[in-house]
């Protein structure tokens, strides 16, 4: 009778013990079939390589379907032109250098000013919410822009990311502060007083009478009757990228260099 009672106790504490131990099991969440939840013990664990790796294969996947999906093509954007843009604007936006997260703004000349060769993005949505003409420099071309300056009285447009800033009413009316933020490029370009503004010779009559909108002194203007919308919709920390394919701005953009290493990286496996 006592071995039996002793029996008793001894499986007690055994199933005790065991019910202790699978406690965390029975009270933890399950996961869901093929989601991959990411610890902070499994972030620590994954190389730099891995890491930048996965992030560049997910901007890429985002930036096909982005184009694809704004059909931008259409529009004349070219997709290179896009994905610099695209991969510029995310690494500014982790770095803390633009703040607004959604509007992603291009102009591209290496189109002619007869093109509406600006484009305003919102990613969150998926729309182009503006495209439209936009003029460059007087001392940067005629038609086209090929000569780019970060100059003070250069009158020459200068190219790269800007963030955009403030607004103000100035000589040319409504107007919106560019900061400049590659260095060599377009730094100068608050103190250029480089600024966003409507202008009476961005318009299709113009390009009706001589071929091609007016330029300015640098400054990225805009048809009258859109600038306040495109102001508006732009301003206060979003980015705006000035592309054209000139050989010194490729070669030696800091940006672009950033974006050239993480490539690297996820090719040269």
């Amino acid at each position: 009778m006592r071995r039996f009672g002793l029996k008793k106790v001894h499986l007690f504490f055994s199933s005790f013990f065991i019910l202790i131990l699978h406690l965390p099991f029975v009270f933890a969440k399950a996961t869901p079939r093929g989601k991959v939840i990411f610890t902070e013990a499994k972030i620590r664990s994954t190389n730099l390589k891995d890491s930048v790796n996965t992030r560049s294969t997910i901007v890429a996947t985002a930036m096909e379907s982005l184009y694809d999906s704004l059909r931008l093509n259409s529009l004349g954007l070219a997709r290179q032109v896009f994905e610099y843009a695209y991969q510029g604007f995310t690494y500014l936006k982790e770095v803390g250098k633009v703040s607004n997260d959604h509007i992603l703004s291009i102009i591209d000349f290496s189109r002619s000013s007869s093109q509406k060769r600006l484009f305003v993005i919102d990613l969150k949505s998926v729309k182009v919410l503006f495209n439209t003409y936009v003029a460059h420099g007087v001392n940067s071309g005629e038609e086209y822009a090929w000569q780019f300056s970060n100059s003070i009285e250069s009158n020459e447009s200068s190219l790269g990311f800007y963030e955009t800033t403030d607004t103000y009413l100035g000589k040319n009316g409504y107007s919106l502060h560019l900061q400049g933020l590659e260095k060599g490029f377009n730094d100068n370009a608050y103190d250029r007083e480089i600024v966003m503004h409507g202008a009476s010779y961005v318009n299709e009559k113009v390009i009706r009478f001589r071929g091609y909108i007016g330029r300015s002194f640098g400054c990225p203007a805009i048809p009258q009757r859109l600038h306040k919308f495109i102001i508006n919709k732009i301003k206060n920390g979003t980015c705006l990228f000035i592309f054209s394919p000139d050989k010194d701005y490729l070669l030696n953009s800091a940006i672009l260099k950033q974006m050239a290493y993480v490539s690297a990286i996820t090719y040269n496996q």
